[in-house]
C-alpha cells in the first residue's frame, strides 16, 4: 500500500502498482483529469503538479516516489478557481487550445510560492520546459506579473 495526501486528502492505493507514473494514478485511478498528458517524457509540462509545494512532471514521477509526500493538482490549487493565476490568466486572455493552461498555471504557482522577484527572468526561468503550442507565452508572462502583483488575501 502506497500512502500520500493529494489535495489535501490522504489517499492510500492497494492496486496501482508503486512503478505506474504519478499521472496516470491521478488521471484512472483518483480521477483528478485536469493533469494532461502531453509528451510522457517530461518535456512539455503538460503534467505538472507540486510535490511539497515544487513543480514536477507526473508522467515521470513513480507512485512509489510521492509515499508520504503532499501532491497538489489543479483542482487542488484553488477549488473555487479564484486563485491570483487563474484570475490573472481569464483576465489576460491566455488560452486559446487550454491543452496546457494546467500544467503551466501549476509551474507559475510554484513560482509565486517561493516568493522570489517575478520578472522576466524568473518566469522564464520557472517556465522552462512547458510548452504552448499556441504560442501564447506573452500573455502567460502578463498574467504571471499580474498574479504577483494582485493584492494578497488577508
Amino acid at each position: 500500500m502506497i500512502a500520500f495526501t493529494v489535495n489535501g486528502e490522504r489517499r492510500e492505493l492497494d492496486e496501482a502498482s508503486p512503478s505506474m507514473p504519478l499521472l496516470w494514478v491521478l488521471r484512472d485511478q483518483l480521477k483528478l483529469t485536469g493533469t494532461k498528458f502531453g509528451c510522457g517524457m517530461g518535456l512539455c509540462g503538460a503534467c505538472t503538479v507540486h510535490l511539497n509545494g515544487v513543480a514536477v512532471r507526473s508522467c515521470q514521477l513513480p507512485l512509489a516516489a510521492v509515499a508520504g509526500h503532499s501532491i497538489t493538482t489543479i483542482e487542488g490549487l484553488s477549488p473555487s478557481e479564484n486563485h491570483p493565476l487563474q484570475l490573472a490568466w481569464v483576465a489576460e486572455d491566455v488560452p486559446q487550445c487550454g491543452y496546457c493552461q494546467s500544467g503551466q498555471i501549476m509551474s507559475a504557482a510554484a513560482l509565486l510560492n517561493t516568493g522570489a522577484p517575478v520578472n522576466d527572468d524568473s518566469i522564464r526561468n520557472a517556465m522552462s520546459g512547458n510548452i504552448c503550442r499556441c504560442g501564447t507565452y506573452g500573455r502567460i508572462n502578463k498574467a504571471i506579473k499580474r498574479a504577483a502583483n494582485a493584492p494578497k488575501e488577508a
